[in-house]
């Protein structure tokens, strides 16, 4: 199908290990893979509609004009078409087409402060009117998480982080929990908690004419898209920390916590800092174990970084 429609609409393929992406000059098509990872079902058709129909509603609150809808792939005498109603087999996420040199990765040598104010801003306005989910903001859920890392990255200890290095960061992690639990509460009180993005990186912010644009939320799984605002904020923080952009980092750091009035922002900054850099190191690190990735050399040197970056944040965990 893919093949087909592909060249049907001489449309670049990008896949990744959940999606095959039809790229076209001014648009894009995003189909689901019949996948299930446990943490992510994509199995069966209903359910690949049905996280369609989410990834627009939710990308929508956060960029409006780069998602165009759910389309139907119908199977006409043994032909794939595209946007036909007629006979669904498949269905698409379609979408505008971001320009490359209007993604903050690749505006980093250009983007102002200011641009990091109005994106702190369009984020804190997006965290403040978010539905709240106090269940995913309790102290248990976010050890559940970091439990989660520090047990699937055992294995990579002399690999890409050190033991030194893995007993620091689950030692500072879990003293804060003893430390500070109480707060947990508080936040949740304090309606900190909401249906976030999941996935604020360098790589989902674009500057567009019509505004700015955050787009590629996580759909498929509540757990990972729903939490401490802060800890969806800073995600780009570590991000833009990790190429050397501490400055940009400070200054939408600043004007985040000037707007949200968060009175523990530098207490948790550090600590969920530290959380996000240890995922994308985990998350790194597995790519060692896939046979189909060529680049493993280039991995393993990115995860040894990360954990790094991930060591110093916990070293100004309080």
């Amino acid at each position: 199908m893919i093949e087909e429609l592909s060249k049907k609409l001489r449309a670049n393929v990008v896949q990744t290990h959940t999606s095959w992406v039809l790229i076209l000059d001014d648009v894009v098509y995003k189909i689901k893979k019949p996948v299930n990872f446990g943490f992510l079902d994509y199995s069966t058709l209903e359910k690949r509609l049905e996280n369609c129909v989410r990834e627009i509603e939710l990308n929508r609150r956060l960029c409006p004009w780069v998602y165009m809808g759910v389309v139907p792939i119908s199977l006409l005498d043994g032909e794939y078409v595209m946007e036909n109603e007629s006979n669904p087999v498949e269905y698409a996420v379609k979408m505008r087409r971001v320009p490359e040199e209007r993604l903050l990765k690749n505006m980093l040598k250009s983007v102002s402060f200011e641009d990091m104010k109005a994106l702190a801003k369009h984020i804190a306005s997006f965290h403040l009117r978010a539905e709240k989910r106090e269940e995913f903001g309790r102290l248990e859920v976010m050890k559940f998480n970091t439990d989660e890392n520090f047990f699937q990255t055992e294995t990579y200890i002399g690999i890409t982080i050190s033991q030194e290095d893995y007993s620091f960061i689950r030692n500072k992690t879990d003293g804060f929990y003893s430390k500070y639990a109480h707060l947990f509460e508080k936040r949740i009180e304090d309606g900190r908690v909401r249906d976030g993005h999941g996935d604020i990186r360098l790589e989902h912010v674009a500057f567009l004419k019509e505004g700015i644009c955050v787009f590629d939320c996580i759909e498929f799984n509540d757990r990972f898209r729903c939490g401490d605002m802060l800890n969806d904020m800073c995600f780009l923080s570590m991000e833009l920390d990790f190429v050397g952009m501490e400055h940009l980092s400070q200054v939408y750091e600043e004007e985040y916590k000037t707007i949200t009035k968060d009175e523990e922002f530098d207490l948790f900054l550090p600590f969920f800092k530290c959380y996000r850099a240890y995922v994308r190191g985990k998350v790194t690190s597995f790519l060692l174990e896939d046979p189909h990735y060529p680049h493993k050399d280039i991995a393993k040197e990115t995860a040894k970084k990360l954990f790094h970056l991930s060591r110093n944040y916990a070293e100004k965990i309080p």
